[in-house]
This record gives structure tokens, sequence and C-alpha cells, in this order.
């Protein structure tokens, strides 16, 4: 303390005449002095002020760098900084920091308080939900909880879907029907169908796919009456079926309104539920003499005349046919074998253009122009040369049969013309006209045309020969 005092006698010098501005005393208590100040404004905050300089701002000065230290030193407490008497700032021995500011994602504290611990045990952070390894076990049910419920210990949450309505049930079922007629699996229909809750709609399930078979195609038709069979034994009844029926009869007056064939359709479908005993025999005859609606009674006039026909050997499941590739190959190339003789026979192109349409496979007509470019090698004669070039232009002008299906239905007869000589042995020579005669048409191009294979010759019978086979080639 005596240094300190010292220094600060030093750093303000105090002259004569402001000694004698304090007086002692003498008086001694308690083996003490007490020195009394005559002016009372030279002290500010403990420090003494001379009267040769600027004391006040001086001392003003010298506090607030006391409050600034005080200020940081309880922040970093145990650092050693300390501010001297004559106001400098004097280090002491200073404390390691217990967390370092350099090290970085460092959990534990910054403000060198506490034992160091990172903060929430080490589970602490975004997105952390607790310590690593630890797991949660189920929370014991305090009976004593205000808000506890002695029926919610036994609870089975389950997930309940809301029964669909008839605004809805259109907008739902509808895509799952028309994706079927793509990909044909009724397992997948059935699974679609458990999983919505369609509570008093399922008889409406089996009208609906009925309605939009009306208008598609005859494999949709097929394809429709499968699905009924497979439904009635998962996710429908008889009952919903029997009801489905009974709205279609009715509604065929609006039916009729889109598609003129509805009634005749509707038997159709009738006959052909009885016969997969979708429906019961004897629902037809409970409608007996109780039909007053001309379209009802023509749908049931025609599902009656096809299960009479059906006693005589007719096979009413087949009588939608099968469309797609679903069919047999071997047995859409007799349909087409039979395409053909016909279009030969009769010459009606617009009916051998509907035949083929009907087929339903735009990927096989490579198969169509393969067999009638066969059937012109093997004919003798130039009638169904003709007929078949008119019957390819026609199709190609109207887009029926593909740019790429014509294209491979000739590669086709190129790769297999050494095979169809052996058996016609002029099969290189019609093969050369018919592929000059389709580039004059416009049904190949010149590509195409360059790539017919013709047959080389060992010699010719004269030097000119060769000329006019070039000319003839080319």
């Amino acid at each position: 303390m005596a240094a300190d005092c010292e220094a600060w006698l030093n750093a303000n010098p105090v002259g004569a005449a402001d000694l004698s501005d304090f007086i002692l005393s003498g008086e001694e208590d308690n083996g003490g002095s007490v020195i009394n100040s005559r002016n009372t404004n030279n002290e500010i905050n403990g420090n003494w002020l001379s009267s040769s300089s600027n004391t006040i701002q001086e001392a003003r000065l010298k506090a607030k760098a006391k409050r600034r230290l005080r200020k940081n030193s309880s922040r970093d407490s145990g650092r050693g900084d300390s501010l001297s008497d004559n106001g400098d700032v004097s280090r002491g021995t200073s404390a390691v920091p217990t967390s370092p500011k350099s090290k970085l994602m460092d959990r534990k504290s910054r403000m060198g308080k506490g034992r160091g611990l990172p903060k929430k045990g080490g589970a602490g952070g975004k997105g952390v939900w607790g310590k690593t390894g630890e797991v949660y076990e189920p929370v014991e049910v305090d009976e004593k909880d205000p808000n506890y419920d002695e029926a919610q210990e036994n609870c089975v949450y389950e997930t309940v879907v809301p029964p669909l309505d008839e605004r809805d049930f259109e907008k739902t079922v509808a895509p799952i029907v028309k994706e079927y007629f793509e990909h044909g699996d009724t397992n997948e229909v059935a699974e679609l169908l458990a999983e919505l809750n369609l509570g008093p709609m399922h008889s409406e399930v089996p009208s609906l796919a009925v309605s939009l078979a009306l208008e598609a195609k005859a494999s949709h038709r097929e394809l429709t009456s499968r699905l009924l069979v497979d439904l009635c034994r998962t996710v429908l009844s008889h009952s919903d079926m029997e009801s489905s029926f009974d709205k279609l009869l009715r509604n065929l007056p609006d039916l009729v309104l889109d598609t003129p064939g509805a009634p005749q359709l509707v038997g159709q479908f009738i006959a052909r539920a009885v016969s997969d005993q979708v429906l019961t025999k004897s629902y037809i005859d409970g409608y007996k003499g109780k039909v007053d609606c001309e379209y009802a009674r023509a749908a049931l006039d025609r599902a009656a005349v096809l299960l009479k026909m059906s006693m005589g050997g007719l096979r009413i499941d087949n009588h939608w046919g099968t469309g797609g590739g679903q069919r047999p190959v071997t047995q859409l190339i007799k349909q087409m074998n039979l395409l053909l003789k016909e279009y030969i026979l009769s010459g009606d192109g617009k009916e051998a253009e509907r035949c083929l349409r009907e087929l339903e496979v735009p990927h096989f007509h490579h198969e169509f122009v393969y067999e009638a470019i066969v059937m012109v090698l093997e004919s003798k004669g130039e009638k169904t040369f003709k007929m078949v070039l008119h019957l390819l232009k026609s199709l190609s002008m109207s887009s029926i049969i593909a740019v790429d299906q014509m294209k491979r239905g000739y590669e086709r007869v190129y790769m297999d013309i050494a095979e169809i000589s052996i058996d016609v042995p002029r099969a290189y020579f019609i093969l050369e006209q018919f592929v000059d005669k389709s580039f004059s048409k416009g049904i190949i191009g010149v590509k195409l045309r360059d790539q017919c294979p013709c047959r080389s010759r060992k010699r010719f019978v004269s030097e000119g020969d060769a000329e006019n086979v070039k000319l003839e080639r080319f």
C-alpha cells in the first residue's frame, strides 16, 4: 500500500500551498490519527485532486476506468486483472480460461463459470434428440395426474378412412377402372378398392365399370366382364351385383344418348354375368311382366336369347372377343391371314381397315405387312400384286400402319427372302418389282428401296445385258 501511495504522489505532486489546507487535530483515538479536510471538493471517488491541473477531468477519467475494469473483472473472474489506486491496470498471475474460444464446435460454457461440463450433458444442439445410445422407456402414467383418464390406458389407435360420398366416388373409382383397361390386372383393382371405404357405394362399382366399358372397345368390355367375376369373389357380393345391374337397366334411357347400342351391350353383359355365376339364373325371370321401359325390355330379351343359344353350344364367355396383346401371337397371325384372304376375295379396303383396327395391335402391324408381301410372292397373277399394293398405300396414307411398322415389315421380308425363294423360285424378281412399285407409290423411301436384296447372276447373255439390268434396277 505504501508503494502505491508513493507512486501516486510521484504522479501527482502536491505543493506547499496545498499542505496548509490540511489540519491535524493532534488528538489520538485508539492509537490512530484523524485527518480532516478543509475543502471536501478536493476528493472525487476516492481520488485526491491537484489544484495545479484540470483535477476534475482527471478524476472523472480515473473513476470511469475503475468502473470499466470492475465490470470486466466480474466477467473474467480469476484472470488476475486489477486496477491500482492511480488508475493503471496491473496484471497479476492470469488464470487459464476454462473454455478457450479457439476451439470450434465446443459445447462448454463460454462464461468461465461452472464445472466446465458440456451443455445439456453433451446432448444439446440443433436437431439433437438426446445423448448417443440413449433409449427412451415408456412413460409411466401417473394416476394422481389431474389429466389422468383411466379409459385411455387400453386405447387402440387406428387409421380411420372416411366413407366416400357420391361426389367423390366417381372421381376416385373411375381412374382406377380406366387404368385397369391398360394393364388388365384385376388383383390390383381389388387391392385399391379394398383400401377405400366404399360404405354404401359398393353397388356402384359394377355399374360405373360397365358404363365406362360401353363407350370403350370390345377388348375393354371383355376385361370388364372378367373384373366383375374377380370382384364378386373378394370385394363385392351377389346382392351388390344385382343392385348394380338394376341401376343399369333404369339408366338405359340416358345411356342410349351416348351409346345407341347400349341395350344390346347391357344385355350381353347380363348374359355373361349369368354365365359366370355373378348373377343368379332367376335374375332375368324376375323382370317378366314388370318392365315398362322399351330399352330395358330389349336388353333383357337380348340376354335371354344369348342364354338359350348357349344351351345349343354357343360360348358366351368369348362373345366379346379378346383384344390387344393379350391374345397369342399364333392367333393374331391367323386372323391377319384371314383378313388378307377376305380382302382379296371381296376387294373391300374399308372393311379391311376396320378389321385391322379392331385387332388393336398397332405394335404388331409389321406382321400384317410381312404376310401381305409374302402373299404377293406366293401368288400367281397380277391381281394380288395390285390389290395388296393398293391396300398398303391406303393404310400408309391413313396412318393406320406407322412408318416404322411398314419399314420393319419390308426388312423382315428382306431377311427371309432366301428361305422363301426355296419354295418360290421367282421370289427375288417379284420382290424387286414390288419394292420398285412401292417406292413409286410413296409407301417406302429410297434407303429402304436400295436395301432390297437381289440374286447375283453368274454370267450375262451379252455385254449389253448388264446395262439393261442396271437400268431396270435403278
